[in-house]
């Protein structure tokens, strides 16, 4: 299934080999358009799947201290976690944008130019190219609205230094346009190996572009039921995610920084990470994950330090408030991540079978395709609590336990949408970025906001993250995204305007 750990190093190191033998390329790509054709794709492949994963910089502040607080899967009450007390922090804010467009926009921009243009390469590596295009530029306009994109990425191939800033409609109609064209070229070849999701299994690629098809089409839900509906039946229709096997992560390994660690575990890892100690588990998570008899609760949580009983934190709390907090006053009354869960070797997730599945239950539910609701959402939770098995097999939950929750806690029709909505929630924990997205298209889960002094929100959710307010200076296209946004110039009141989507 997973072949890749101990591929991972190998692959590195042939991409350090290829740096030094050609030591200024990745710089003269800015300036040298030609130099493109002479860089190994197999190796840029990796290079910028890894790079998609991220570092310890935007996935500790992006990641974690926003989308996770945000979404009350993680509380803190260090004061540099100011996601759940909806404060602002623009390096913060705009971190993985900030990442994206130098680390990954480039990258495969430059990938898919070389695949079109030249000889290198073959149809299928151009498909998978595609495909992974979409899973960088979903994960930024879900979370930053209008964004550079049909530019983007091409100062070395047409001299673009400023791309213009492109709605997001568009944005996601391309997309979409991309997975279709994508999966169509999956054939014989691809990258093998040098893949690192799926090691080049073409037919795990093609439910891979199917799914996200899936998630991109559910997500145009509230603002165009019609082309929601039409792309949902078609990624349905073509095959999508079934099994934990079809899942989309990269297995890390404890290497160089940056390159093939896990970005959460080098904030998490005490170990072999940066080992930050602030975060708990939020008491709406592990609330909700008793409320149903969550067996994973005991896989993502560690009893207290105090206590020894599992407990969560409530959201918006500072040292201060902690004090007053009838529910525990210290932080070691509350309790941790698994550590066993949040190493640098961990996998990281970018979609699974079980999201995949609970989207299609979703779809049915709204009659946009004939499959049985039902049966999805159970298959859906199923794979769910079956997915821990890839960060560690001593994590597996037997079957019967799995079958026992799925039998407890079957889809309501009437309370349907919720259910779905609470199911996904847990389904995409330590994927903060899709929770964080999933919530504001749907409203579910149901979250009580916090209402911390000083907020920039008026104690609602942030509904967006910022970019940074240099763009405000430094690209001409940046006022009219903003006034199509009714975004204005003051950055931290970006986070209360909603995305084309989010209706």
């Amino acid at each position: 299934m997973k072949y890749l750990k101990y591929k991972i190093l190998f692959v590195f190191v042939g991409m350090m080999l290829f740096s030094t033998s050609c030591d200024d390329n990745f710089a003269e790509l800015n300036t040298n358009p030609t130099v493109a054709i002479g860089i190994n794709p197999n190796f840029q492949f990796t290079f910028v799947q890894l790079r998609t994963s991220g570092g310890r910089y935007e996935n500790w502040r992006a990641g974690l201290i926003y989308s996770s607080m945000m979404i009350q899967h993680l509380a803190a009450t260090c004061g540099y976690w100011t996601g759940d007390k909806y404060t602002f922090n623009g390096g913060y804010a705009s971190s993985l944008i900030d990442r994206a467009y130098n680390e990954q926009v480039k990258d495969v921009v430059d990938l898919i130019n070389t695949l079109s243009t030249t000889d290198v390469g073959d149809a299928t590596m151009l498909g998978m190219a595609r495909i992974w295009k979409v899973v960088i530029f979903q994960r930024l306009t879900d979370l930053y609205g209008d964004i550079p994109y049909f530019e983007a990425g091409k100062g070395a191939i047409d001299g673009i230094d400023f791309p213009t800033y492109d709605s997001q409609e568009s944005i996601y109609m391309d997309m979409l346009n991309e997975l279709e064209q994508g999966v169509a070229q999956l054939g014989d070849g691809g990258f093998g190996g040098a893949d690192l999701i799926y090691g080049g299994d073409v037919d795990k690629w093609r439910k891979f572009g199917n799914s996200m098809m899936l998630r991109l089409a559910m997500r145009l839900s509230e603002v165009d039921a019609a082309t929601a509906q039409a792309w949902a039946a078609k990624a349905i229709a073509g095959g999508i995610m079934d099994s934990n096997d079809d899942d989309a992560f990269i297995e890390h390994t404890n290497g160089p920084e940056g390159i093939n660690k896990n970005g959460i575990g080098e904030v998490l890892d005490k170990a072999n990470g940066f080992g930050d100690d602030c975060p708990r588990l939020s008491d709406t998570f592990v609330d909700w994950m008793n409320s149903t008899g969550d067996p994973r609760l005991s896989i993502v949580a560690v009893p207290s330090a105090n206590t020894g009983e599992i407990a969560g934190m409530p959201n918006g709390l500072d040292e201060a408030l902690l004090a007053e907090n009838p529910t525990g006053t210290s932080v070691d009354d509350f309790s941790r991540i698994n550590p066993a869960i949040v190493t640098v070797s961990s996998p990281m997730m970018f979609m699974t079978a079980a999201e995949a599945q609970l989207l299609s239950a979703e779809a049915a539910m709204r009659g946009w395709h004939g499959g049985d609701a039902s049966s999805h959402f159970s298959d859906g939770i199923a794979l769910a609590l079956g997915s821990w098995a890839h960060y560690d097999p001593a994590l597996a939950l037997d079957d019967a336990a799995i079958s026992a929750y799925v039998d407890a806690n079957p889809l309501d029709e009437a309370n349907a949408m919720s259910q779905i909505g609470w199911q996904y929630w847990a389904a995409t924990f330590l994927n903060e970025y899709e929770a964080f997205s999933n919530f504001r298209r749907t409203g579910f889960p149901e979250l009580t906001p916090v209402d911390y002094p000083g907020n920039i929100t008026n104690g609602q959710i942030p509904v967006r993250l910022a970019n940074n307010p240099g763009e405000a200076t430094l690209n001409p296209s940046w006022k009219s995204a903003a006034d199509r946004q009714g975004l204005g110039t003051d950055f931290p009141s970006h986070m209360s305007v909603p995305v084309w989507w989010d209706k």
